[in-house]
């Protein structure tokens, strides 16, 4: 008995020993370490001013190298972070790390679509729900051209008084980027010219204006509906038009909106039966009213288009900074 009694005591001694020396796998403690760091650094999201009014515009357009508002918020202090822009879909940093010194964040120096990343103590948060088109400049079209892609002549290069008004440039597409959203509803492939050219990439203007609209307009027809939020079916029947595009455009105005990415042609199922019909429209011009009453800066055209010619009525809606109406 006091053999067994003195192994058991030996046995407890040696196992609290061996619990003493354990070191963990080195690759555990790092993955512990690693995930401490994670839980210690405040998440950061992008603001929601940083969305339009609406609060659903989820690109920014800026041109190469300029100065962009972009105001981020965390539960902590932002001191301390650092930023960087990372092409989207890759890994690729678009320029060095710069500390987050206020509600401004300096743009790439190369067009493209980008992610903002944010870093603090070795750990990086990637934000992809704000992201940002860096602008191809419009003095880089060259005749009617641009990096081989067909854009046309714009009105304001054939007048010598250079008082009518273009694009500030052009955001570059490559297939891979037709989804990427710009709202809640709209993605770059709705804004492409629907012509016949098949050269990559292509080149697209788009003025966040109609961008904002749109969504405010979506938001007061849920309203209406007594909802806080619902997802529309939303067809966009035409949103850029190149100048050589649009020219012919069967009755379409020489300088239409749609050369500067602040128009768009759009059937909303309104109601929510699964057709897009006359009642349709009419609730959406009712709720563009709305908008214009209550947000006069994004005051633009409105057309409403119903004839038995088109396959589906639709609403033609614009940010040109006056109101317009008509019907087609």
């Amino acid at each position: 008995m006091i053999r067994r009694r003195t192994a058991l005591v030996l046995s407890g001694c040696a196992a609290i020993a061996a619990a003493i020396a354990y070191q963990p796998p080195a690759a555990l403690m790092a993955d512990s370490s690693a995930e401490s760091a994670r839980n210690a650094v405040a998440r950061v999201a992008v603001a929601t001013e940083a969305r339009g009014l609406s609060g659903e515009v989820h690109m920014r357009f800026v041109r190469a190298g300029e100065r962009i508002a972009f105001p981020l918020e965390s539960r902590a202090d932002l001191t301390g972070y650092r930023y960087q822009w990372v092409e989207v879909g890759t890994q690729e940093a678009a320029d060095v790390m710069r500390p987050i010194d206020g509600d401004t964040l300096l743009a790439p120096l190369q067009p493209g679509f980008y992610e903002l990343a944010v870093s603090r103590s070795g750990v990086t948060q990637r934000l992809t729900d704000t992201r940002l088109a860096v602008l191809v400049p419009f003095e880089l079209k060259l005749g009617s051209t641009l990096n081989g892609y067909q854009i046309g002549r714009y009105p304001a290069e054939w007048n010598r008084n250079g008082d009518l008004e273009k694009p500030d440039g052009f955001a570059e597409v490559h297939e891979h980027h037709l989804d990427l959203p710009l709202t809640r509803h709209l993605k770059v492939r709705d804004f492409i010219t629907h012509d016949r050219q098949t050269i990559w990439p292509r080149y697209v203007a788009i003025d966040p204006r109609v961008l904002d609209k749109i969504e405010l307009v979506l938001a007061e027809l849920a309203r209406r509906r007594g909802e806080d939020r619902m997802d529309f079916r939303v067809e966009v029947h035409s949103g850029f038009r190149t100048p050589l595009h649009n020219a012919n455009v069967e009755g379409s105005a020489r300088d239409s909106r749609h050369l500067y990415g602040d128009a768009a042609d759009v059937a909303i199922d309104a109601d929510g039966d699964g057709k897009l019909t006359i009642f349709d429209a009419y609730r959406v011009e009712t709720a563009v009213d709305w908008v214009e009453r209550l947000h006069p800066e994004l005051a633009g055209g409105l057309g409403v288009y119903s004839s038995r010619g088109y396959a589906t009525p639709y609403c033609h809606i614009d940010a040109r900074g006056e109101r317009k109406r008509w019907r087609g």
